[in-house]
């Protein structure tokens, strides 16, 4: 005969058996009827970017040390901030490639691009300044920066990028003036360019080029350097 206390052991796991069914097929329902509801049938809106468009960048050649203008038809974001990082990062990626004459590491080289319009007038601001522009902090520059028109486009490229830059004279210099003739064809609204890493002043690109200055945008394929 079988023992009282396995015969009620016994029905207390079938019941226990009975309670779990009935709230796992009560999930399930309540599951199906949130997804139904949460269902959206809107198409998401895409990306804001225009037609393909031709757009002029400034290419650094390492064999002779020039700098010459090539076209390129490519699609870029309508916002002014966003368009100068896309271009940038386009400039960039394309130095990654194997084909490059003047080769630079592959990766996010441009964290964010700041739009300041010109002249200053907001007090100067140094350090980090929470995602937000920084302002050049030496009064050479801030003063300058006080009587012309345009805008200040401030550049926070990524430190893994610039750690891994080639380190030299002419190999710094080319990526700086590729920079700011590729802006200045491009976006010729944009007459002046600060580089930060990470969101804080760096002395150099890669140990050479000031990165801690002030540049102005020119035709750098025409500038004699």
């Amino acid at each position: 005969m079988i023992p009282r206390y396995q015969r009620v052991l016994f029905w207390l796991l079938l019941v226990l058996c009975g309670v779990m069914t009935v709230f796992l097929i009560y999930t399930h329902h309540r599951n199906q009827e949130t997804a139904d509801l949460s269902a959206d049938d809107t198409p998401i809106a895409a990306p804001d970017v225009g037609a393909a468009e031709n757009v002029t960048y400034v290419v650094a050649r390492d064999a002779d040390g020039t700098l010459t203008s090539a076209e390129q038809s490519i699609a870029l974001p309508s916002v002014p901030a966003v368009r100068a990082r896309a271009l940038l990062e386009h400039l960039l990626a394309d130095y990654a490639l194997p084909t490059s004459q003047h080769p630079l590491p592959g990766g996010i080289a441009v964290e964010d691009v700041f739009l300041v319009p010109l002249p200053l007038t907001a007090p100067r601001q140094t350090g980090n300044t929470g995602g937000k522009p920084q302002l050049p902090d030496k009064t050479e520059d801030a003063d300058e920066l006080t009587h012309v028109t345009g805008e200040l486009a401030v550049i926070n490229l990524r430190s893994s990028w610039v750690t891994a830059h080639p380190s030299g004279v002419e190999a710094e210099t080319l990526t700086v003036l590729s920079i700011l003739g590729t802006l200045h064809a491009s976006m010729p609204e944009i007459t002046h360019v600060r580089f930060l890493v990470d969101g804080q002043t760096r002395d150099t690109l890669a140990g050479h080029v000031n990165l801690s200055r002030v540049y102005e945008s020119a035709d750098t394929t025409s500038t004699p350097q």
